[in-house]
């Protein structure tokens, strides 16, 4: 049941994140001052950190993804299912790991 939820979380946060992308992007249509200012306002550890949880929430969609079609689609699926859930979770923090310490090393250090 954890997995159906965060699966749902992960998507309406990358939703959110991808209109509010379009709007910051609209604004350059609008003047290319206002995209330099919106732009620039993303430049804070506040959004450093958003980002971060942002490719936590991709990265986790994308391998419980994967996991679902697995289950969907494979005979042993169903059986093995907690093992996948469990095999993402591992994938997925072998992955975000060396990520954040990068990602957040510039964050906090620029």
């Amino acid at each position: 049941m954890w997995s159906w939820v965060m699966h749902r979380i992960s998507g309406v946060l990358i939703f959110f994140f991808l209109f509010v992308h379009v709007l910051d992007t609209a604004t350059v249509r609008v003047s290319p001052e206002v995209y330099n200012g919106v732009i620039a306002q993303y430049k804070n550890p506040v959004m450093g950190l958003g980002e971060a949880g942002l490719v936590g929430a991709v990265v986790f969609h994308a391998l419980n993804g994967v996991r679902i079609i697995l289950v969907d689609f494979w005979s042993g699926g169903t059986k093995h299912q907690r093992k996948l859930f469990w095999g993402v979770v591992a994938l997925w923090t072998a992955l975000m790991v060396p990520f954040l310490v990068r990602h957040l090393t510039n964050v906090f250090t620029h």
